[in-house]
């Protein structure tokens, strides 16, 4: 078995479709560089603010001064184009990783599941030879170009893409879930906006259709993609589903970026096939196609044993982590412990206020207004979310203690409303912020959520 299996993890394949993974990928980060630095206000996300949030152990990320974020997406923006050319593929890649994750570490009020994903792509991508074909480095580079890759690099890929799109249907089997919520809520706010052909995603049967429809896309869908009689329907079938996300919910690059990866459960000589196809049709004229390489015609490399044995360890942490929260009390959607790099995604809506009250040396207390300090988004994300409540409280601290004798005591009322729910306290009010370390258990300072969905669809 091990025998077989290492044939088939080494075993030459056609390098076009990783290839063409690598010119897509490379230009929705161009995309995404150029977005943010240019289009999206950088002032209002990091600069009009007295704190940023910080992931647990990356405390130690802090802010550009100056204009030296801007600068950063530039040369974000470069090595996309490096990536997308396959012009010092590597160094463009590890540096755009770079930068990414010190955006991604800059404040974690910012968090999207899609930037997680990022990352992981590029984490993968930097031991893939993407390069090595349909790229300037391979015509620089004769020691470089390979019309084959080893068949783990399109594994290691899809096997990714597999964990995320089975997840994604998995953690929807709960009860706001399957009672159509958050989905209700959403698209009722958004029914005097919504175009014509989604309105029947404004009624509790087009919800239930399009919630129930999601779970079943995702948990047969994601197998069936890698059987080849079901594949291109169900990749159809995706397509649809992750345009309709790209025009109902505003969820940036996601959508293009899974169709993308989605790709590579064709034959890796695709691109070159559907070349094949065009050129029939007369769309191509005299541009000549490369032939597919058969398995075997050109050595794709030594077998990369170690890079093999740290994907599979890549592979077991991402279906471990999503799965922590399963080990904390109370409900993940609640008090947040687990919720993120888990995919998660949309299932929760959270409305609530926050309102500080710090006690130095036993004075009366000074109600503090977060927005003092705050920006809005900050702000909105933070009144339910506990670890960034407790952030704010240390924050308060250190603004009120003025000596190494003062004794500063933060207190909040925080009230929260989840899916719709009415809303419910969220922190014990009694406790001082100050008091608890960053990894003390929830349960013991966050209040359990007593208060039932609104409207249940179930008949439970």
């Amino acid at each position: 078995m091990l025998t077989q299996l290492y044939k088939v993890l080494h075993k030459p394949i056609d390098a076009s479709a990783l290839a063409v993974f690598r010119i897509m990928f490379g230009g929705l980060m161009l995309f995404e560089s150029i977005n943010y630095g240019l289009f999206l206000c950088l002032d209002c996300m990091y600069r009009q603010t007295d704190m940023l949030f910080k992931y647990h152990r990356f405390e130690w990320v802090n802010l550009w001064p100056g204009h030296w974020l801007e600068i950063q997406f530039m040369i974000m923006a470069i090595c996309a184009v490096g990536i997308m050319l396959g012009y010092y593929y590597r160094f463009c890649l590890i540096l755009f990783t770079l930068g990414f994750a010190y955006l991604f570490f800059l404040d974690q009020v910012l968090y999207l599941n899609h930037f997680y994903l990022v990352l992981l792509f590029c984490g993968i991508l930097i031991f893939l030879p993407a390069n090595a074909y349909w790229s300037l480095d391979a015509k620089r580079n004769s020691a470089i170009a390979s019309a084959t890759v080893p068949n783990w690099t399109r594994i290691w890929l899809l096997a990714q893409l597999e964990i995320v799109l089975l997840y994604a249907g998995l953690v929807k089997l709960n009860w706001d879930w399957l009672n159509l919520e958050p989905m209700r809520l959403w698209m009722n706010e958004q029914s005097q906006d919504s175009l014509v052909i989604f309105q029947w995603l404004t009624q509790d049967w087009g919800i239930a259709a399009a919630s129930y429809g999601v779970i079943l896309v995702h948990l047969l869908g994601a197998p069936l993609l890698l059987w080849r009689k079901t594949r291109f329907l169900v990749f159809c079938v995706y397509a649809v589903f992750h345009t309709i996300n790209a025009f109902v919910f505003n969820i940036g690059i996601f959508p293009w970026m899974t169709l993308a990866v989605t790709l590579l459960v064709f034959d890796p000589d695709w691109p070159k096939q559907f070349g094949r196809w065009l050129q029939t049709k007369g769309y191509l004229g005299s541009y000549s196609i490369p032939p597919s390489m058969a398995p075997g015609t050109k050595n794709a490399g030594k077998p990369a044993t170690l890079i093999v044995v740290w994907m599979t360890l890549w592979l077991i942490a991402q279906v471990l982590v999503p799965l922590r929260h399963h080990f904390y009390p109370g409900n993940v959607a609640w008090n947040e412990a687990g919720h993120r790099f888990s995919w998660r995604m949309k299932l929760r809506a959270k409305r609530g206020y926050a309102q500080f009250y710090v006690v130095v040396n036993d004075a009366p207390a000074i109600k503090v207004n977060p927005n003092t300090h705050l920006s809005r988004k900050q702000i909105f994300k933070m009144s339910c979310i506990p670890d960034l409540i407790w952030q704010y409280g240390q924050f308060l601290e250190q603004q009120y203690q003025k000596a190494d004798t003062d004794n500063v005591q933060v207190y909040v009322d925080a009230s929260c409303s989840l899916n719709a729910r009415e809303p419910a306290t969220l922190i014990n009010r009694l406790v001082d912020l100050t008091s608890i370390p960053r990894t003390h258990p929830v349960n013991e300072w966050v209040l359990p959520l007593n208060k039932p969905i609104a409207k249940p669809f179930l008949p439970l």
